[in-house]
């Protein structure tokens, strides 16, 4: 059987991380946890329930993931979030994986717990990550907050039953907060790439998230949360635009 790392990368999540780590317990062969420097009771916790601590300078979640990694000891790594934990039968999934060791990377769904209610349509599920994945053979890309494991071989991947399961925001005023500042690291990103934002963008991009999210991806059959989430989001990517159009504007 092939042997497992599990890392995470945190900063002030006392509130999630004893979740998260006592959901891969039976399937981690260890535990690392690669912190920014959290002010609560994060390091403690960790050290309790017998998780490798290590602290690190937060230079991004695409560095911090890329950090991480190198930190691992095992054959194989599973990345995770602290706000995360495994389903029961992603859990049975890891473990068949583990005996065999088909693939080089391995995919599963997400699904997001929000305020209390699952969102199972829209843009939020199913949500397909690549968290699963051979050490040395890709790396943690795209574009700051939004980053996604590139595979060197993204053709030997498999497919995991079960969720991760997301808990993402426990209030709206929670979700308004993060879509503010993961606007202005994604405006950031985008004019760093050179990207540029005008008037016509900062109308249609918006438009056309929510009705494909809310109509085509069937937003709508999460009630009114699914509306919620679908028109936060939709605000987002409003934000990020006008944020693009004024660095742009700037010169920065």
């Amino acid at each position: 059987m092939i042997r497992l790392s599990v890392v995470i990368i945190t900063f002030n999540e006392e509130k999630n991380i004893e979740r998260c780590i006592r959901s891969v317990e039976g399937i981690a062969d260890e535990i690392v946890v690669v912190d920014s420097f959290s002010t609560d009771s994060t390091e403690a916790i960790c050290n309790r329930l017998g998780a490798t601590f290590i602290q690190h300078p937060f230079e991004g979640y695409i560095e911090q993931k890329n950090f991480a990694l190198q930190q691992a000891g095992c054959e194989y790594i599973f990345s995770l979030d602290a706000d995360e934990e495994l389903s029961e039968e992603l859990k049975a999934s890891v473990l068949e994986a583990k005996s065999n060791g088909k693939h080089e990377c391995y995919s599963m769904n997400r699904l997001a717990n929000y305020c209390g209610h699952w969102i199972r349509h829209g843009s939020w599920y199913p949500d397909k990550k690549t968290r699963l994945f051979k050490k040395g053979r890709g790396n943690w890309g795209g574009k700051n907050p939004h980053d996604k494991y590139l595979p060197e071989n993204p053709g030997d991947a498999g497919f995991l039953k079960g969720d991760i399961l997301h808990y993402s925001y426990d209030t709206i005023e929670e979700h308004i907060a993060q879509v503010n500042r993961f606007s202005t690291i994604g405006a950031k990103s985008a004019c760093d790439a050179g990207r540029h934002s005008g008037i016509l963008k900062i109308l249609f991009k918006p438009l056309f998230k929510f009705i494909r999210d809310y109509f085509f991806r069937f937003g709508f059959l999460d009630g009114y949360y699914g509306l919620v989430v679908c028109c936060i989001s939709t605000h987002e990517t409003f934000l990020k635009y006008v944020k693009l159009r004024e660095l742009n504007r700037s010169g920065e």
